[in-house]
């Protein structure tokens, strides 16, 4: 039942993460278990890890729904992942080889070329991968668990990104970074965190009540469809 459980908890995150169920939708055990053909307790297994990541919300007598964070929760979040990243980064000032800082730029590169594009949700992947990426440079496991989860929570605060949210200003960010840490400048580096995180966190519209309704059935199905193929 665990692993069963865990691909659905998976499947539903990625749903979450690239905006196909939105804050606040139901996830009904029943219509869950009819979509994945599994049992309600094997539902309920996936529901409460989601749960405990912070993805999902149980109220008692209503049931699950995709979470919806409120603003103190995203400056929350956003102070954990500066705390974290602000740590990594004096850890890897002026110590990451040639390879290290080439993988960095070509995030950004990417990321660049996704702008440009006007492929924000490609942009926005990128962004987060950006920060992954640094933060797996650390080379410390429970880091990088503690940041993969608060990352995981940022999908949910991603599906409220306003249009006038910066891309541009963010990947300069990015670049000017990798340019602090390359040349060893821990505290402009560790700033630079602090206002980037902050900027995030003002370019969320979290008090906003318009988003769409969705549906758990039909904005599952492109994956199940696809789980079926495999």
């Amino acid at each position: 039942m665990g692993s069963r459980s865990d691909e659905i908890s998976k499947i539903i995150t990625r749903a979450i993460i690239q905006k196909r169920l939105l804050p606040g939708c139901k996830l009904s055990e029943q219509t869950l278990a009819d979509i994945f053909k599994v049992s309600r307790a094997v539902v309920r297994q996936a529901l409460i890890h989601l749960s405990e990541d912070g993805l999902v919300t149980m109220e008692r007598n209503r049931g699950a729904f995709v979470s919806k964070p409120t603003y103190r929760e995203a400056v929350e979040i956003y102070d954990a992942l500066t705390i974290l990243e602000q740590g990594v980064a004096a850890q890897l000032s002026g110590r990451l080889d040639t390879r290290g800082w080439a993988e960095l730029r070509r995030h950004v590169e990417l990321q660049n070329k996704a702008i440009d594009e006007k492929n924000d949700a490609l942009a926005d992947q990128l962004g987060s991968g950006f920060h992954e990426t640094l933060v797996r440079m650390s080379r410390n496991s429970v880091v990088q668990q503690m940041h993969a989860q608060l990352i995981r929570r940022t999908a949910l605060l991603r599906s409220l990104v306003s249009s006038r949210f910066d891309y541009c200003g963010l990947l300069h960010d990015h670049s000017q970074l990798i340019d602090l840490l390359e040349e060893g400048k821990i505290a402009e580096a560790q700033e630079l965190i602090a206002v980037h995180h902050n900027t995030v966190v003002r370019g969320y519209l979290l008090e906003d009540d318009t988003l769409p309704k969705t549906d758990a059935r039909e904005a599952l199905a492109p994956y199940v469809a696809q789980e079926n193929t495999d």
